[in-house]
């Protein structure tokens, strides 16, 4: 060979190159599953809130229907609080 020293820089900054490659892609790996698992969550927690809005609606429906006292003053201490996030 004519310059071992070219060979030996160039094989380091390869085998460098090709750990920084795998390092990388394993990170975009665990980030996909993070996001995947993120993105699945918030939209179970929609679908909750969605569910919740319904359930409220129904409810303030049927006790304009049928006024209830009870049922009145539950639907102010709901609508009262401020949404938190």
């Amino acid at each position: 060979m004519k310059c071992e020293t070219t060979d030996t820089v160039l094989k380091f900054v390869l085998a460098v190159l090709v750990i920084l490659a795998v390092v990388f892609a394993l990170q975009t790996i665990f980030r996909t599953r993070e996001l995947r698992s993120l993105t699945q969550q918030a939209t179970m927690d929609q679908n909750n809130l969605m569910r919740m809005q319904t359930l409220y609606n129904d409810a303030l429906a049927y006790s304009q229907k049928n006024p209830s006292p009870d049922l009145t003053h539950i639907l102010q201490a709901v609508q009262a609080k401020p949404a938190t996030r």
